[in-house]
Formats: C-alpha cells, structure tokens, sequence
C-alpha cells in the first residue's frame, strides 16, 4: 500500500509524516518519530503501556491507525515536561509514591492517570482503579499508583 502523509501535533509541534495506512499511532510515534516513552506492550489493547492522549482523550496508540489520528493531537510521555525542566505533577506523584516498579508501563500509567483525573473519574480509591483496569502493572504498584493519582487529584505535594 503506498504511504499516505499526514499531520499530527505531537506534545505541542506540528509534525508531517508519511504511513502506510496500516501503521498504527504507536508506530508512527516510535519509529517515525521516535519518540519511544510509548511502550508496546501486548499490542492488543489490553495491557495499556500504549496510552497516549489524543485530543485529550485517553488512546491505546496500538488499536489506532496513524490514519485516523491525521490532524489531531497527541501527548506522549516525552510531551509531559521539558527536558531540565520541573517534572510534570503526575510524573513526580509517581516518583515519590514509588508507583513506576519495573517502569515499563509506567508512561501509559501516567498518561492514562492524567487522563483519569481530567475525565472526572478519580473521586475516590475504587474509582480510581475501575478507571484504570485497562493499564495493567506486572509488578503489582497499584497501591503506589492509586496513592499517586490521589495526591495530584487532591494538589498535595509528596
């Protein structure tokens, strides 16, 4: 299939891209970009590690063809904070809740934290976690996790 451009603004840049219409977002984002705090993790949409914000609203990068996301807006982990720069609330939770274990889902994590809160689904405990199933953590942080979306939920510094 021939590639096909398109144009997406990835954590605040216009970027134009050419894709064969069967990349996926997280493709394009990883090898196009190269922008690799994505993580492929099962690439079926189940484990979560995938999670990006498109226009706001949480995405696992590997259930969408770059193709449909031509023209909108995507932040990935690497979009949070500026390099040198303070860490973005979400990040730094994470870091002083020890919510990151291994690390490998830990950007989706974050994203989809970010996303949970901006949705309105953080308002206690067990919100939380039914607003996050679909990020999974092998290491088993979710207490470190649910610990560090309620402190940037409540504005509470660590």
């Amino acid at each position: 299939m021939a590639p096909r451009p398109i144009t997406l603004t990835v954590n605040g840049k216009r970027r134009t891209l050419s894709v064969e219409p069967r990349t996926t977002l997280v493709e394009a984002l990883r090898d196009k970009l190269g922008l690799t705090g994505t993580k492929i993790g099962c690439n079926q949409g189940q484990c979560g590690a995938c999670t990006v914000l498109l226009d706001g609203v949480r995405m696992n990068s590997c259930l969408s063809l770059a193709v449909t996301a031509d023209g909108a807006e995507v932040v990935t982990v690497e979009g949070l904070a500026d390099p040198g720069a303070d860490l973005h609330p979400m990040q730094a939770a994470f870091a002083e809740n020890d919510a990151f274990q291994c690390g490998y889902c830990t950007p989706g994590q974050i994203l989809s934290a970010i996303g949970c809160i901006e949705e309105g689904h953080a308002g206690d405990a067990a919100e939380i976690r039914e607003y996050m199933s679909g990020n999974l953590c092998r290491c088993g942080a979710y207490p470190n996790i649910v610990a560090a979306i309620e402190q940037v939920r409540d504005g509470r510094e660590g």
